[in-house]
């Protein structure tokens, strides 16, 4: 419904059995929608074909859990609990954990704020069951044992996961506004297509996606085609959108003109370390190519021979 592709519904469940992609044009950008096969409990161990769904949703940006509104809590409880399983970090930040291996000099724990939840003992035990002898870990918040675990895996993803739930037409208004004011969570109805401009804003905040428009020299800028940046994926530095450009581009600049809202001034000389915001306007200047063996436009030597037995001889004029 959001990305006009059709994909099959009806009134029982599990009707989607493979992925349906689709694009959605917000904001004059293409962002991909994925409409995954449901999941039962049991998933993350390969009950219908769980792992396969699960894959997808690790290389992704953003998570939409599509809940029923008529039934219970236990489907979402249950649905982060399969997902939990598999390494998905919903709506949590990386833990500030400093963890790094050593080939020799034993253990060395350090920590900048108080520990209540773990301390220094479970911490060895912790690294002992994972063969780990030699390390050096740094504490920068009160974490807890489940944080530290996922620091030593290493292999922990954390997506942003909003929980969207459908069917808001069938339950009375009481449920709806307990429903709405849930964290990270979003009423809507595909029957009668409510609240779906709604849906579509908080993805795009969610995302935090940066429109970032470029200007060519002496031109006015391109308005049609943006460059999307994310700050999950890359960043929002002048760096990164000239790497999207071309990854050339970031030797021969020489400085940046931006206007927008990250400037203090129209235009702002910036450099590559810049942080651009949304619907910025960004023009590159690049370095001047001098000639070899000159300063400027005027050359210090010639490119004819020396010696003039070297020179080329002219073909001699027809009679």
């Amino acid at each position: 419904m959001l990305t006009g592709t059709h994909s099959e519904a009806a009134s029982y469940e599990f009707t989607t059995l493979t992925c349906i992609p689709g694009v959605i044009h917000y904001n004059d950008t293409k962002i991909q929608l994925l409409d995954l096969p449901g999941i039962i409990e049991g998933a993350s161990e390969g009950k219908g074909r769980g792992r396969q769904v699960i894959a997808v949703a690790k290389s992704s940006d953003l998570v939409l859990m599509v809940l029923d509104a008529s039934k219970s809590e236990g489907h979402r409880q249950i649905l982060t609990k399969e997902l939990e399983a598999v390494g998905l970090r919903l709506n949590k930040r990386p833990p500030q954990i400093y963890f790094k291996k050593k080939k020799t000099g034993g253990i060395s724990f350090n920590t900048t704020t108080p520990l209540t939840r773990i301390d220094e003992k479970l911490c060895y035990q912790i690294l002992h069951e994972y063969k780990i002898h030699n390390a050096e870990v740094l504490f920068r918040e009160d974490a807890t044992v489940d944080d530290f675990i996922d620091v030593v895996e290493g292999n922990r993803k954390y997506i942003k996961c909003v929980y969207v739930y459908n069917k808001i037409d069938v339950v009375g208004i009481d449920d709806v506004d307990r429903l709405a004011r849930q964290p990270n969570s979003i009423v809507i109805s595909c029957n009668l297509k409510l609240n779906l401009d709604r849906l579509l804003a908080r993805m795009w905040d969610e995302m935090g996606l940066v429109r970032v428009y470029s200007k060519p020299q002496s031109q006015q800028p391109d308005f049609d085609e943006p460059f999307v940046l994310s700050a999950d994926r890359g960043g929002c530095t002048v760096e990164d959108f000239c790497n999207q450009v071309h990854r050339t581009l970031v030797k021969d600049m020489k400085y940046a003109l931006v206007w927008g809202t990250s400037a203090r001034h129209y235009p702002q000389h910036c450099g590559l370390f810049h942080h651009l915001e949304d619907e910025d306007v960004v023009q590159i200047v690049k370095k001047k190519v001098r000639e070899e063996g000159g300063r400027g436009r005027f050359k210090s030597h010639s490119n004819a021979p020396a010696r003039i037995a070297d020179r080329e001889k002219k073909a001699p004029l027809k009679q």
